[in-house]
């Protein structure tokens, strides 16, 4: 086999060449120190950690730039805090998932042993998007660390100060030929995403994830995309209005929706949504009673995401839905990219807002007869990267999980699953592909290489021909079995 060559084109420009230029550096690096120590990934993995929380200041202050406004404590708890529990996360099991691991042999190959020894993959690729720029770089990134790879982070476009702060932390603490950071748009995302990886984890759209793919196969290239959906919330009938409010409430504000897994859409028992717009209400107005000038309230990223949510608005509207806005204080939004919580009734699904993830404050509400014809409505769409299911009762719960396709389930919870360390993150179906977190991030990001031993006495030597009858009653002794 061939391996891959990046061939540099003069007419490049400077920054499209300086990416080819480092992604050689890596693999020459790479080439040169193929297997590091469990004592040397464990001590990146430190350096990591320490740049974080000496960095937390200036990337909470870069990522509210790059919002217009976000919570400097919403950045700390869900990008700072829950990054540094899988680093440590995964400080402390990795010595033994480096283990080479020993697998059974069969009698008719004996005598020989049999093992999977996890190999680095090379130089990876990280594409990061907007939403949570620090985490969602950082996740993968300490799988890959872990694994023993080099790293290369593209940082999104829309996020420019954040990209600036994290690429000067992490060239305080690693060589360009181990973890390097790339910026822009343009010319450097496509450029990036056609390097010969030996891997490629985006987290982003579907429609963009699916022009990484595209790039990558032109390489073989294995990816992990996490690409959202719509991740849909059903309430049982059973299930206390109060504590779905509160808990819905939690993942569909949080950072003002812009949340892979935040809920996309609720599934309510017929008759209750006015009982749900109530208590959802009363929630999200404890919760942010002002929002405009509201410290913990989070601004729409740019004015293309607030257009592009403000059409849904006005599309399920000319439908015939009623739009609930949720405004304690009775503010006016209308020079700000905050925007106020807001419900959507009488959803219909063909309206452009259950059509398309939503990314914003709003949540559609959608009334079913049953707990059958919820799971219906869900089944006979795309699989979602989430769902959320509200009931005490485990044995429905349980049918639920069983009866469903996501790529990850909270029962009565949401979004916080993706921060459990010990669990994997990611979708299936048209929500993504791969693993990455605890310990399936180590093996996304390892070649579980195979390896069979012989000794010196060699077995096979008696199957080896001309066959004579010897070998024919073997066989026929065998599978007759």
């Amino acid at each position: 086999m061939v391996a891959n060559v990046v061939h540099l084109d003069t007419a490049q420009s400077p920054v499209v060449a300086d990416l080819h230029r480092c992604f050689q550096t890596q693999r020459a690096a790479f080439r040169a120190q193929p297997m590091s120590s469990a004592d040397d990934r464990i001590a990146h993995l430190q350096k990591l950690k320490e740049a974080l929380v000496r960095y937390q200041d200036r990337l909470a202050q870069a990522i509210a730039e790059d919002f217009g406004h976000r919570s400097h404590d919403e950045t700390k708890f869900a990008e700072i805090m829950t990054s540094l529990e899988g680093i440590k996360y995964n400080q402390k099991h990795l010595r033994a998932w480096m283990r080479p691991e020993k697998r059974h042999v069969s009698p008719l190959h004996m005598p020989a042993k049999a093992r999977i020894v996890y190999q680095p993959l090379g130089v990876v690729g990280i594409i990061v998007p907007w939403n949570y720029p620090v985490f969602l770089a950082v996740g993968p990134l300490t799988a890959a660390l872990a694994a023993g790879n080099r790293v290369m982070i593209k940082m999104s476009g829309f996020t420019p100060r954040t990209g600036e702060t994290f690429k000067a932390m992490l060239a305080e603490v690693f060589a360009e030929d181990h973890v390097a950071v790339f910026t822009g748009r343009g010319e450097v995302s496509e450029a990036f995403s056609h390097l010969p990886f030996d891997q490629i984890t985006f987290t982003g759209s579907t429609q963009v994830g699916r022009t990484v793919m595209a790039a990558a196969a032109a390489n073989l290239t294995p990816v992990v995309l996490e690409l959202g959906g719509k991740s849909p919330a059903i309430l049982h009938e059973s299930y206390p209005m109060a504590d779905a409010a509160e808990r819905i409430a939690f993942g569909k504000c949080w950072n003002a929706g812009q949340t892979c897994v935040a809920p996309d859409y609720l599934l309510c028992p017929r008759g209750r949504s006015q009982e749900f717009v109530q208590a959802f209400t009363a929630q999200v107005s404890k919760m942010y009673p002002t929002m405009l000038n509201n410290p913990d309230y989070t601004s729409l990223i740019n004015d293309k995401q607030y257009r592009r949510v403000q059409s849904y608005l006005e599309d399920a509207r000319a439908q015939g839905a009623r739009i609930v806005e949720i405004n304690p204080a009775q503010e006016d939004f209308a020079a700000s990219r905050k925007m106020p919580v807001t419900l959507v009734l009488d959803a219909k699904p063909e309206m452009q807002i259950m059509q398309n993830e939503i990314f914003g404050p709003v949540l559609p509400i959608i009334e079913v007869n049953s707990l059958d014809e919820a799971l219906r409505f869900v089944n006979e769409r795309s699989r979602p990267l989430a769902l959320y299911y509200f009931d005490y009762n485990d044995a429905r719960a349980d049918y639920v999980a069983t009866h469903t396709h996501s790529g990850g389930m909270g029962i009565n919870e949401v979004v916080s699953h993706v921060g459990i360390d010990d669990l994997p993150f990611g979708g299936v179906g048209p929500s993504g592909m791969g693993r990455y977190h605890a310990r399936e991030g180590f093996l996304t990001m390892s070649n579980a290489k195979a390896v069979l031993e012989k000794p010196k006495f060699y077995a096979l030597r008696f199957f080896l021909p001309p066959f004579n009858k010897s070998l024919h009653k073997i066989i026929k002794s065998y599978l007759l079995k």
